[in-house]
């Protein structure tokens, strides 16, 4: 017989991310969070062996969801500064859950928990796959400098894509913040500012070869007079 279904796990994990965005995962109490569940801290072990398990459950509940987003965006077609441009404006319409989730991973981060280290292995399979899945296919197909390196890729277009638009989504309206554009406009400045510096460099040719020998020439031949 199938066990009847229940929303206890739900209203935990909604209680544990009110409760770590307030005092911190290690500050909050598995006895408040079960309280706020209208639950009991049996059901918390029940469903969560350890906080830790609860701290990830918390984030997954967000991520996964924004992980298949990304899969559908990414997965379009296009080049690859199109399908980036579409992600960072997916990150920028985020939800307040999804928001506050960041605000926990950062939190997290800042203090080197080794909770961060599980979620950091969860985002290598996760977003970070995917986006580096892109740049590869950037540089296969001519569009990404090839001598750069993966890592400062990878770095790169998490920093340009995706931080603004957060720091948008929490500034709101305070000054100069306010002044950003929507999601979709500000995903569209910043793909051509990461692309700036990232573009694949096209090779000379022979005629620019020779004009730069020309000038590469009349320059020592000044400083050969000096």
């Amino acid at each position: 017989m199938a066990r009847p279904r229940t929303d206890i796990a739900p209203r935990i994990l909604h209680a544990a991310r009110a409760r770590f965005l307030a005092e911190g995962v290690e500050g909050a109490s598995l006895r408040d969070i079960a309280k706020d569940a209208k639950t009991s801290i049996g059901m918390i072990f029940y469903y969560f062996p350890s906080k830790d398990d609860l701290f990830q459950a918390v984030i997954e509940e967000a991520y996964a969801g924004l992980v298949r987003d990304l899969e559908v965006t990414l997965g379009q077609g296009g080049t690859a500064r199109a399908r980036l441009e579409r992600a960072s404006s997916r990150i920028g319409n985020a939800s307040a859950e999804e928001l506050d989730v960041v605000r926990l991973i950062v939190h997290e981060a800042l203090l080197g928990s080794p909770r961060f280290d599980r979620t950091f292995t969860r985002f290598q399979g996760g977003h970070i796959a995917l986006i580096a899945a892109v740049l590869g296919d950037g540089v296969r197909d001519g569009e990404v400098d090839a001598s750069l390196p993966l890592p400062l890729l990878l770095v790169s277009t998490l920093g340009m894509l995706a931080l603004p638009q957060v720091v948008r989504r929490v500034a709101g309206s305070r000054p100069i913040f306010a002044a950003l554009p929507d999601a979709e406009s500000l995903a569209g400045l910043l793909s051509g500012l990461l692309f700036t510096g990232i573009a694949s460099k096209a090779p000379p040719t022979e005629r620019q070869e020779k004009a730069s020998k020309k000038v590469n020439r009349a320059r020592k031949a000044r400083g050969s007079k000096v």
